[in-house]
């Protein structure tokens, strides 16, 4: 199992913001939307290129490079041309941190 990795305090990150961060050699981009914390695979599943610096619009992250949309809450694809969804890992808030793990491998 692995293990939580603080990320940033809680209230440093503004709403629609994202923060990429080394979880257990792994790119994480970890969102704030609306108060609530998202983490998903720094990677967009088309073409492998990071999806982080991407426009968020509400709740997804449009691909830079050839538009594909993914759901930052589940990392599901939404628009094409991606087909595949993108990892999610678990965040958590321990006394105004947020934290995340890799749970792929438990």
């Amino acid at each position: 199992m692995s293990d939580w990795i603080e990320v940033i305090d809680q209230n440093a990150l503004a709403e629609g913001g994202n923060i990429v961060v080394d979880v257990d050699g792994t790119d994480v981009a970890v969102f704030n939307i609306e108060g609530e914390f998202y983490a998903i695979e720094d990677v967009c599943t088309h073409d492998g290129a990071e999806i982080a610096s991407g426009e968020l619009v509400g709740d997804e992250i449009i691909c830079p490079r050839h538009g594909a949309r993914f759901c930052v809450k589940t990392g599901a694809v939404t628009a094409p041309p991606a087909y595949e969804a993108i990892a999610c890992f678990p965040v958590r808030i321990e006394n105004g941190k947020v934290q995340v793990r890799d749970s792929r491998w438990d």
